[in-house]
């Protein structure tokens, strides 16, 4: 399950960016989580609850915005938003596509008490 070595990364991360602005703690976490990214999001949130519980993330709530997949068509021009995991047009059924966003995972936003 690598959902707890990225959770404890993401802890990692949330104490540096905490250290460096003097945060007596952290109160709220967001990522965004894309189709693609390989991360299961039932899981992440448990992992989370579960690594938190010693540190500056102790009583953190913990947002996910989960990203579609958006595809970029070469034959036809146009941007979709997939909500199925697939790498055809949805306006054209090409495949000659380029994946635009929703492979990864990102932190995107952290409150902290200071």
């Amino acid at each position: 399950m690598h959902e707890y070595s990225i959770v404890t990364a993401l802890i990692e991360q949330c104490e540096t960016l905490g250290a460096e602005n003097q945060a007596k703690a952290i109160t709220r976490v967001e990522v965004k989580i894309g189709m693609l990214s390989g991360v299961e999001p039932a899981l992440l949130s448990q992992a989370f609850e579960t690594f938190k519980l010693d540190g500056i993330c102790a009583n953190a709530q913990f947002n996910m915005q989960i990203q579609p997949l958006v595809l970029q068509c070469h034959q036809c021009g146009q941007t979709s938003e997939q909500t199925e995991r697939t790498i055809i047009c949805s306006h054209c059924q090409s495949n000659n596509t380029q994946i635009i966003d929703g492979e990864d995972m990102m932190l995107m936003q952290l409150e902290m008490d200071t």
